[in-house]
């Protein structure tokens, strides 16, 4: 049986400055892939210089880009970069993605664009543009989340807006098939990330801990090695959605 791995592999990383995407980033690179480091604005860009300088260390290549991923002409300059420098694309993680804890009533229409706008059209267009340009056998990988398999108020923006990429995933595993490239969705529990904090306050953090095995939130460090290996050996998953979540949720 052929060996899969990321030795000389080209990986698109959304998201891929800082936290589970700077972390992605460095594994990959470690393994041997060489590494497109998006990154959404100038908040990011000092992140991705670091991420791209700890690439270099690890004695890979790397690249980074600023891209806006609500618009579809930014998706397709981050794969044209990673065409351009690096002649092919194997792998694209989509690391990105905004949390909005609000009651239904309290929600503004620009409030869900927005949310509707990064967690589900940057997703699907991202997975779009994976699928044109990804060589055969390649893997694309979304960040969901497992409020997907939750019944609680709050959220309606963010799973909801992650929701739909189940659906994306399934179709696309469907119709990226016949070139052997698979598509999935990982969908962690609440990460302990600056992202969730400022949703929730502190009773509510110490409830969601409560949900999980040993009372912690979920690491990125035990996110990254399960779409690490979406991404070699577990090839043959395909049209699934995974919730590493010690527990939080299932389904």
């Amino acid at each position: 049986m052929a060996q899969r791995t990321l030795q000389n592999k080209v990986a698109v990383i959304g998201g891929g400055a800082k936290n589970l995407g700077g972390l992605l980033s460095a594994n990959f690179a470690a393994e041997g892939a060489k590494i497109v480091v998006h990154y959404h604005g100038d908040a990011s860009a000092e992140d991705a210089e670091k991420t791209v300088n700890a690439v270099q260390n690890a004695g890979s290549e790397a690249i980074s880009v600023q891209a806006d991923l609500t618009r579809v002409a930014d998706v397709r300059r981050v794969f044209d970069a990673a065409i351009d420098s690096f002649g092919a694309a194997d792998v694209a993680v989509n690391t990105t993605g905004m949390v909005l804890r609000k009651p239904i009533l309290e929600t503004t229409e620009e409030e869900y664009d927005r949310m509707f706008g990064i967690n589900a059209k940057a997703a699907y267009f991202f997975i779009q543009e994976a699928g044109r340009r990804l060589d055969d056998g390649g893997k694309i990988i979304s960040l969901g989340t497992s409020l997907l398999a939750a019944f609680t108020d709050g959220y309606s923006t963010y799973a909801g807006g992650k929701a739909p990429l189940e659906h994306f995933t399934r179709a696309a595993a469907k119709e990226f098939a016949d070139r052997g490239i698979s598509v999935n969705t990982v969908a962690p529990g609440p990460m302990d990330t600056p992202f969730f904090y400022p949703q929730e306050t502190a009773e509510r953090v110490e409830f969601h801990k409560s949900q999980a095995m040993g009372n912690q939130l979920t690491q990125i460090e035990d996110v990254a090695p399960i779409i690490q290996f979406l991404a070699t050996e577990g090839w043959w998953f395909t049209g699934q959605t995974m919730f590493p979540n010690g527990g939080y949720t299932t389904r």
